[in-house]
């Protein structure tokens, strides 16, 4: 059963912040928006490509290769060319550190 690993500590990431962790042999995009910490796996659903390499805007990142948009809040895809939702991760943080739980959607 998952369970929550620890991946960076809450300033290592400041605010509209993105960088990619290791949970889990599974590579994960980790965003901080609003004061939110938010997880999805850092995979387009289109073609692989590196989600975290994508410009951030408010809730939203746009995949770098052909800029299909997802919700990093939900995982949900938002615009085409890709036509699958990503997977998102729970995540908590507590005594300053960021916590990730893999979703083994």
């Amino acid at each position: 059963m998952p369970e929550f690993i620890p991946v960076c500590k809450v300033g290592d990431l400041p605010e509209m912040g993105k960088t990619v962790v290791e949970v889990e042999d599974r590579l994960v995009a980790l965003f901080h928006v609003s004061g939110t910490f938010w997880a999805i796996d850092d995979v387009c659903t289109h073609d692989g490509g590196p989600l975290a390499e994508g410009k951030l805007e408010d809730h939203t990142i746009a995949c770098p290769r052909h800029g299909a948009k997802f919700d990093i809040r939900t995982g949900k895809v938002l615009t085409m060319p890709a036509t699958r939702d990503t997977v998102a991760h729970e995540v908590k943080v507590e005594g300053g550190e960021v916590f990730v739980k893999l979703n083994e959607q």
